[in-house]
């Protein structure tokens, strides 16, 4: 028993001593804890949503107080025409319109009948279908409240619009998410072995003697990977097409043009994670764990980022798959053009051009 006792303090001590395994065992359960208690829910709240409000009496006023209130939603404009809606959601800036006719509580009143509208962004359908239900639930509960003293019931008929996806596919929700999740995932861990191996086999002194400068050796290793990629973004399009039944409604070559610039920043990323690694099983590891995790929960694909708090908004925004993400929906599902998606165009521009700079400097030209 003594000995046994010796054995367990000897471990003990080992760990106690092991600052890095003493914080994965212990900060590590709390931090995934707190992380996936707030990024893992499918409960879809602080939505942006905009009002069009064509008559302006108390009913609609009190009605949307009452959506405006719920921690569902968030009334972030007016809009004043049906040219103003489709702007704003070209722009992303919504994600449901609701839409007041004129004498809304004339008709309610004197023919017991009344209707709003109410259009989602149907990208997403799983988040545009709840929406509406929430929507729909607090309308019943306005309607209930005014038949309460009614001698005749007081109906109101909620007409819901889908757009980009009148079918609800689901499909349609998940298929730029998995490219972005697939592109990010393939280019990173086949450029993340790329320098690390050539350490590992011995053969990073050829390269070293030879006369290209550190950022063409960078560029030369990329560049067939680029091509494999190439070939996985055309085959993804395909299944996704002929397959999957989910159309390219916007410019293909925009979208290709897009797709290679997501590819790049994946493999600028790649060659950084292997300019650090010292194996390729550490490459591999820090490329996977690094990656997977972010691009699920950060990218907005399986879980609303709108729903997280600030802290978390403001770190998905240094993972390149969430522009992508957008920049897919944008182009593939909303056929939307260059105007709509110059922003995360420009955002990956500079994360590929910051990626590929830290890569340069640190790319060692000494093994010593």
């Amino acid at each position: 028993m003594k000995q046994f006792l010796i054995f367990v303090k000897k471990e003990w001590l080992h760990i106690w001593r092991d600052r890095r395994t003493l914080f994965i065992l212990i900060w590590m359960p709390i931090v995934q804890i707190i992380l996936y208690g707030f990024a893992l829910t499918n409960e879809v709240k602080n939505s942006n949503i905009a009002i069009f409000d064509q008559s302006r009496d108390e009913a609609t006023l009190q009605i949307s107080d009452e959506i405006a209130a719920s921690h569902y939603f968030n009334l972030v404009k007016n809009v004043y025409s049906y040219k103003d809606i489709g702007a704003t959601f070209r722009k992303g800036k919504i994600r449901m319109a609701i839409v007041f006719p004129k004498n809304f509580r004339y008709d309610l009143l004197h023919s017991n009948r009344a209707q709003i509208q109410l259009i989602a962004d149907a990208s997403d359908p799983n988040t545009a279908n709840t929406l509406t239900n929430y929507a729909s639930s607090i309308i019943n509960d306005y309607q209930q409240a005014v038949n309460q003293n009614a001698d005749l019931p007081y109906t109101i008929n909620t007409q819901v619009r889908m757009l980009y996806n009148p079918e609800l596919k689901g499909a349609y929700g998940f298929v730029p998410g998995v490219m972005a999740l697939v592109l990010m995932l393939v280019c990173t861990m086949m450029t993340s072995i790329a320098i690390v191996k050539e350490k590992e086999m011995g053969t990073m002194e050829v390269i070293l003697v030879s006369p290209l400068k550190p950022f063409r050796i960078i560029i030369a290793k990329a560049v067939p990977y680029l091509f494999v990629s190439l070939l996985n973004i055309v085959s993804i399009l395909l299944l996704s097409v002929y397959v999957l039944g989910v159309p390219i409604v916007g410019s293909i070559w925009l979208l290709m043009a897009e797709s290679t610039l997501f590819t790049l920043t994946s493999l600028s990323l790649g060659i950084l994670i292997s300019n650090s690694a010292q194996t390729q099983q550490t490459a591999m590891f820090i490329s996977m764990m690094s990656l997977f995790l972010p691009t699920l929960l950060f990218s907005g694909f399986l879980f609303p980022i709108e729903n997280m708090p600030w802290p978390l908004q403001v770190i998905s925004n240094v993972v390149p798959s969430k522009w992508y993400y957008i920049i897919v929906k944008n182009i593939m599902i909303k056929g939307l053009g260059f105007e709509s998606v110059w922003q995360e165009t420009t955002i990956l521009v500079g994360m590929t051009a910051a990626l590929l700079g830290m890569s340069i400097y640190k790319f060692k030209i000494r093994l010593a």
